[in-house]
């Protein structure tokens, strides 16, 4: 009789997590919040700890046929502060391992660490230790964020209500749509190793895919503002896919507006060339490390002038489910087509 086999892809990536943490149980008391967040919280007196790690590999994460090496460490150490900064805390320290191929020189792996130390210096954290390790198949980056925040200004994805209101930072969909430049032009470099790549009228785009920027200046504008979002996720997976995530943790429902989606204009304009279609770019574009968070209504008047903060709609009550209202005024239903990781 066969063994039984569950193909990883049947899961999901979150159906694997999910499987991976029903049998753990969190016997200390200072572990506040385990598996199921941006990031872990940990007990530290006066404020908490949060902790959160995150893998990047070579041929998954990123292509070095397109990517520079100081792009490639700056980007390890952002999104790891983009999950620090989801759980409106601030980073204070972290951890880098990477495992190399014989193929780098000593050369590659100072270039790989200046981007490092230039995110370290941008996001005022600090490089405490790691580990290297050889490696078969080109290169890992491992990096682990520490940060810390009051305990009641922590942001957990459950705490949206029914009638908070929805918003965004930034502009969204440009890091999908900036990859998918890099990969057309690549193409077209290996069919003819004479044509020069034509990124000119694209550096928004390709920047948001090659050296994305977490949030930190939200986090520290909400605190001036004294607003603690009650619910945010940092929009890595693609914005109907987080908006389902804060959905399913605080047991609400959705409504989003298409005409409140940003969107920047190189992003929509290059969409179109590609044919695709913008909007669909916006809520299915991962990558993006924008921020996504809900806020009381009692806040709105706190926020309503921040040039980069927008309105995107309100939580509703669970049996209402997630609609997204286009601009004809017809509401369909939300779908969640996020990156997959299996």
């Amino acid at each position: 009789m066969s063994e039984k086999r569950t193909e990883i892809g049947d899961l999901g990536e979150f159906g694997l997590i999910d499987h991976l943490s029903e049998k753990i149980e969190i016997k200390n008391n200072s572990s506040l919040k385990g598996i199921g967040d941006d990031a872990a919280v940990i007990e530290g007196g006066d404020h908490v700890k949060v902790v959160t790690t995150d893998l990047l590999l070579e041929g998954v994460h990123f292509d070095l046929s397109y990517a520079p090496l100081p792009h490639v460490g700056f980007k390890a150490v952002a999104v790891n502060v983009s999950d620090v900064a989801a759980m409106n805390a601030i980073p204070k320290q972290i951890t880098v391992s990477i495992a190399l191929s014989n193929r780098f020189s000593v050369e590659a792996v100072d270039a790989l660490y200046s981007g490092i130390r230039a995110a370290c210096e941008h996001y005022g954290v600090d490089l405490i230790g790691g580990d290297t390790t050889a490696s078969r198949s080109g290169l890992v980056i491992s990096v682990t964020a520490i940060g810390e925040a009051k305990k009641e200004e922590i942001s957990y994805r459950n705490g949206a209500k029914v009638n908070d209101i929805l918003c965004a930072t930034g502009d969204l969909g440009a890091a999908l749509v900036g990859l998918q430049i890099l990969e057309r032009e690549k193409q077209v470099f290996l069919a003819n190793p004479d044509m020069r790549p034509d990124l000119e009228k694209y550096t928004i785009v390709t920047g948001r895919q090659l050296r994305p920027d977490a949030r930190m200046d939200i986090i520290h504008e909400l605190k001036e503002a004294g607003v603690v979002p009650t619910s945010m996720m940092d929009i890595s997976d693609g914005l109907a896919s987080e908006i389902f995530h804060i959905c399913k943790a605080s047991n609400v429902g959705a409504t989003i507006y298409e005409d409140k989606l940003p969107i920047d204009k190189q992003t929509f304009d290059t969409a179109v060339e590609l044919n695709l279609d913008p909007i669909t770019c916006v809520l299915n574009g991962g990558e993006d490390y924008e921020l996504l968070f809900t806020i009381d209504q009692k806040d709105f008047s706190k926020l309503e002038k921040h040039p980069d903060i927008h309105f995107i709609g309100h939580m509703t009550k669970p049996e209402e489910g997630k609609f997204l209202v286009t601009k004809s005024g017809t509401a369909v239903p939300l779908k969640a087509q996020g990156w997959k990781h299996f």
